[in-house]
């Protein structure tokens, strides 16, 4: 999925977060999106989502050569970032099926498959709110991965993650981006996003 940023701005009430953006995410790359905390780096991820409205400028959006219309454009992504919520009464299962009744599996995948890729084994039955946060966060990553989108939206996706848990997310990344369009909001560049082979700096659009 190709993304096009055409002179694109976002403010809240006076203050420009970014402006005058012009930048096109290629189908299939990788991309870092670089900045200090505070820079603006979640708000352009939610711009390009479509969860946030431009202040100025507009967000073009291509699939196989069609348009993608800003109405339509969440079909075709997933996100994850550390402001989504998970529903906490759910056990993993209960979580997992619900997710997939709204965003197609990838092919190969069952939730049964899934539920053993997480590795929880016992604990994965509790229910969600007595998970760890770094249990939470490979369930938001799972959801996402194995969603069959052309595009993945990570913000900061090393959040609460140990170094077994890093591990596990680069590895997820690598079987399973092939093909996909990935934007990842980083503070942490060498840990979660080296592998991209373009950055961008928000900061360079104040």
């Amino acid at each position: 999925m190709e993304i096009r940023l055409e002179h694109t701005g976002r403010k809240f009430n006076t203050e420009w977060i970014f402006r005058n953006l012009s930048y096109t995410f290629e189908s299939g790359s990788a991309y870092a999106v670089l900045g200090r905390n505070g820079s603006g780096k979640s708000t352009l991820l939610q711009v390009i989502a479509g969860n946030l409205l431009p202040s100025a400028g507009r967000v073009i959006y291509t699939h196989h050569g069609a348009p993608v219309t800003d109405q339509e454009v969440f079909r075709y992504l997933s996100l994850v970032a550390p402001y989504q919520e998970l529903i906490e009464e759910f056990t993993l299962r209960e979580m997992l099926d619900f997710h997939f009744s709204f965003k197609k599996l990838r092919e190969g995948f069952t939730v049964g498959s899934i539920t053993g890729l997480l590795g929880f084994g016992n604990t994965g039955r509790k229910p969600i709110r007595q998970f760890s946060s770094g249990m939470k966060q490979r369930v938001k990553l799972a959801c996402a991965m194995f969603s069959d989108t052309p595009l993945l939206l990570l913000d900061e996706p090393t959040t609460n993650l140990d170094r077994a848990g890093t591990d596990w997310y680069l590895d997820l990344v690598s079987k399973h981006s092939a093909g996909r369009t990935i934007i990842i909001c980083s503070n942490l560049h060498q840990v979660e996003s080296g592998f991209c082979k373009a950055t961008l700096s928000i900061e360079d659009y104040k």
